[in-house]
């Protein structure tokens, strides 16, 4: 298929991450750009802002005649839609071209340099840090990001088309319709069982992904790891904290900030400064780091980028801080996300009370791992625990937030509804704050700012 041929571009699920990232690509190809999605948000008004035509609402009728031409419109979906959607519906039975955000991601990758980050955990970040270091270092590339970028107030990064860097998400094996020359896994954690149905099938997911990179290509991989190659020519490396052939050292902190020394077999790079918390985002930047050296950018230039790299809206993200005041907002929806997130606070902020609020993310992931939830929430000195937000799920028999809450021994804990949670922050006195979750808790970031300015 050849997009450059493609006039108009329909998205059903615009608002999505990955999906506004690519709409903002077509938007800046010049191309006529529309969509729908469940409801309105962050994304879909600066989609808007920039072109788009966009409608919240399953109905054909709502579709301007323009993007009912199927010679002449490209239909992408998001896996998340159900198969039953009727717009969706109507575009396949009517022959038009339609296809997986990750197929037409894999259509545009084709003719650059493809850098991709797979992960469970992690694969934002690293994406994020990678796009920054190559385009603060002046080299000709595009990266759609998993996250809005702090630096660029986007989930887009465009400096050119000689390398296209892309999360690579391994729901509903999205990233198999990449072929790269350069990939990356940053974890392979028990994730998405509703979808794999066992670890194993996962993880050999994860397998054919490496398999994909083309040969004489790279594929870099957390120490600890284990990938069963099966194509020659594939060069092999592993990178961690201490341990891999690409390595950061002597992690510290320094007057509020992470700072590290790498070290490998290209370029050791001593005292580099990150401004992202937690020694899970220490791994993440040598990722990144790794890959760019790959790629021939210097170790001066790596370390002049990484301390200007600003971090991604809901990772770790400082929202408010005031005094003895501190409110930071993550999107950890998984114990192992959460394990680091609450690690990352405790580091930062050793002698506060920190108080977290929780919004566990589907019922199949909060019953596969309930046990997880409830011992890294214990970690915290206060709990506040939200219902569970469902997302693409429906209910499951038995499975509430309340079986995380039955199970944590922290004695400091509430349950509380969206309705009753900012009244229930209203009563407490708050010294580090954190929001966890990756549903619609972020509607309440504003407000909880807002509430803790006018304190």
């Amino acid at each position: 298929m050849n997009l450059e041929k493609v006039n108009n571009v329909y998205f059903i699920g615009i608002g999505g991450i990955g999906m506004s990232a690519l709409a903002r690509y077509f938007l800046s190809a010049n191309k006529n750009v529309a969509g729908y999605d469940k409801t309105e948000s962050n994304n879909t008004e600066a989609l808007r802002v920039l072109g788009a035509v966009i409608h919240f609402k399953d109905d054909v009728n709502m579709i301007s005649n323009q993007f009912l031409d199927n010679g002449n419109t490209l239909v992408v979906y998001t896996p998340a839609i159900s198969e039953n959607h009727s717009e969706l519906q109507y575009f396949k039975n009517h022959q038009f071209n339609v296809h997986k955000r990750s197929t037409v991601l894999g259509l545009i990758t084709e003719n650059s340099i493809c850098l991709a980050v797979a992960g469970t955990h992690g694969k934002t970040t690293t994406t994020s840090i990678l796009g920054h270091l190559m385009s603060d270092c002046g080299v000709e590339m595009t990266a759609f990001l998993g996250g809005i970028s702090e630096n660029y107030n986007s989930n887009l990064i465009q400096r050119g088309g000689k390398v296209t860097v892309v999360e690579a998400d391994e729901f509903d094996r999205s990233f198999l319709t990449l072929s790269p020359d350069m990939a990356c896994i940053t974890s392979m954690d028990a994730d998405h069982l509703d979808i794999y149905g066992d670890v194993a099938t996962m993880q050999k997911t994860f397998f054919d992904y490496a398999d994909k990179t083309k040969s004489n290509g790279f594929v870099f991989i957390k120490d600890g790891l284990r990938i069963p190659f099966t194509k020659n020519g594939i060069t092999y490396g592993q990178f961690g904290i201490n341990t891999g052939s690409y390595r950061s050292e002597n992690v510290r902190v320094e007057n509020g900030f992470f700072v590290f020394d790498f070290k490998s077999c290209i370029e050791n790079i001593d005292n580099i400064e990150i401004t992202l918390a937690g020694k899970h985002n220490v791994e993440n930047a040598t990722a990144a780091i790794a890959v760019a050296q790959q790629l021939g950018i210097k170790g001066d230039d790596i370390k002049k980028s990484l301390a200007t790299f600003k971090g991604i809206k809901r990772r770790f993200e400082r929202v408010f801080e005031e005094g003895n005041v501190v409110y930071i907002d993550d999107y950890a929806h998984h114990p192992s996300e959460l394990k680091v997130a609450i690690e990352a606070a405790k580091m930062l902020f050793p002698n506060s009370r920190i108080t977290g609020i929780f919004q566990p993310h589907l019922f199949s992931r909060t019953n596969d791992f309930v046990d997880g939830f409830a011992t890294e929430l214990d970690e915290l000195d206060e709990v506040i625990l939200m219902d569970i937000y469902p997302a693409r799920e429906l209910p499951m028999k038995g499975v509430t937030s309340e079986i995380i809450f039955d199970k944590m021994k922290n004695s400091e804990k509430v349950m509380v509804t969206k309705s009753t949670l900012m009244e229930e922050l209203k009563g407490r006195d708050i010294e580090v704050l954190l929001t966890l979750g990756a549903g619609d808790i972020d509607t309440f970031v504003l407000k909880i700012k807002n509430w803790l300015s006018e304190k």
